[in-house]
């Protein structure tokens, strides 16, 4: 089996990962931010942060910045893009070569 084979095997798979990861960014960011509010149980950061990681970043970024949530906080805005250049890097890998 050549390594073509089974970046084409990981398409769909990979795809269904980043979505999911992607719902599970969304709904963590809005729930955080919504205990924020009422003072509620937070989300631990290294608990969005590896959401993010393992392929929710983008979601997260833009959610982030469409309900104002940590876009002050460093310790997000630097990874984030970071982690959103590496699952482009994985989907360019994935799917274009």
């Amino acid at each position: 089996m050549d390594i073509s084979a089974i970046l084409e095997a990981l398409r769909i798979p990979l795809a269904c990962w980043f979505a999911l990861a992607s719902a599970a960014a969304v709904v963590l960011t809005v729930y955080d931010k919504s205990a924020s509010w009422k003072r509620g149980r937070r989300i631990p950061e290294r608990v969005l942060l590896l959401v993010a990681f393992l392929g929710g970043a983008l979601a997260m970024y833009v959610t982030m910045q469409l309900i104002r949530h940590k876009t002050k906080h460093t310790n997000f805005m630097i990874p984030l893009p970071l982690f959103i250049l590496l699952h482009l890097f994985v989907a360019w890998a994935v799917y274009i070569m």
